[in-house]
């Protein structure tokens, strides 16, 4: 894929995973920014945190629903430290892939909505390109 394009569906990408995994975009976001930082305390969470639309109850709410789990306890002069799941981080690669042209299933997207009827038929366009 042409590195210039890599970002031109992040949206229809967004809008299925969010939909798909019941995420809020800042939860997203949270998300992709804790992938790179490996394990990380509730101070580095809260870093970045406050950069996006500000949820006091967030990061209780993606460990109870198992988005991020608990590397190591507070024991001690020690902090708990924290990771992401499994889970979220086959969700983060089915958004690179997605990202890198892989398919992006329609079959989350209910028929009640406009704005899923939108994306849905997006998501078909890119499946079967008009030939020019």
């Amino acid at each position: 894929m042409d590195s210039e394009n890599y970002l031109k569906y992040w949206r229809v990408v967004r809008y299925y995973i969010k939909k798909k995994y019941n995420l809020t975009t800042a939860e997203l976001e949270v998300l992709l920014f804790l992938k790179t930082e490996g394990r990380f305390s509730r101070n580095d969470f809260d870093t970045f945190n406050e950069v996006v639309s500000w949820d006091k109850k967030r990061f209780e709410r993606l460990r109870q629903q198992g988005w991020i789990e608990v590397f190591r306890k507070k024991h001690g002069k020690h902090k708990a430290l924290y990771q992401l799941t499994y889970k979220s981080k086959r969700v983060i690669a089915s958004v690179y892939s997605k990202l890198n042209g892989g398919t992006i299933p329609t079959s989350v997207f209910s028929n009640k909505s406009y704005t899923d009827k939108v994306y849905r038929n997006l998501i078909e366009q890119l499946r079967h390109p008009s030939p020019e």
